[in-house]
């Protein structure tokens, strides 16, 4: 087994190109945290300045997370991904702007898996239901923007070794899919073995 890929962020769109679908990686440096009303105020916003993100989000990570208020002396209780399919929708005209990666759980769109070819953006998947242990990854917390949205505000989080898998990669390979289709090809080869005894 190969050892983790070890990224500062920012990283530049050339710097993700040595990545590929599957890779591990530890991701060190800051992101921002972007939940479905985070993205709605954000792109209203890039779309009113002519395609210019705020908040010096160009060249940034987003991460689809909610933390919660600091506990056990952490800058944040628990930090944990949530389904990027809901970010679908805003997701291309963002990597358009200038988000270079995004972090999340789950499977997208064939339609982001085309907008990161374009724009030689990552998918990056983090391991849901591990949010408490996630939080120990992060090393500072710090509010941005839209604090009236709570959990959903956009907060700077510095990261140190976040454990993520490149999901989809810079030329558009998608590893998730990769692995859902392997798992049925041997399911189904189990099962047509099953049903010939």
């Amino acid at each position: 087994m190969s050892e983790p890929v070890i990224l500062t962020l920012p990283v530049a769109r050339q710097g993700l190109l040595a990545l590929k679908a599957g890779d591990e990686v530890l991701l060190s440096g800051p992101v921002y945290t972007a939940r479905d009303a985070t993205h709605e105020r954000l792109l209203a916003e890039t779309n009113e300045s002519g395609g210019k993100l705020p908040y010096g989000l160009e060249g940034q990570t987003l991460f689809y997370a909610g933390p919660t208020p600091p506990a056990a002396g952490r800058p944040a209780g628990s930090v944990g991904p949530t389904t990027a399919k809901r970010m679908d929708r805003y997701t291309p005209a963002l990597l358009k702007a200038g988000i270079v990666a995004t972090i999340g759980k789950g499977t997208r769109a064939e339609e982001i898996v085309r907008a990161c070819r374009t724009h030689g953006a990552v998918y990056f998947a983090a391991v849901g239901g591990s949010a408490a242990f996630l939080a120990t990854r992060v090393v500072a917390a710090e509010p941005v923007a839209y604090e009236d949205l709570g959990t959903e505000a956009l907060v700077r989080l510095t990261l140190r070794d976040f454990p993520v898998v490149v999901a989809i990669d810079a030329t558009g390979d998608a590893f998730l899919d990769h692995a859902a289709s392997d798992w049925r090809m041997m399911s189904g080869g189990a099962s047509s073995r099953a049903g010939a005894r």
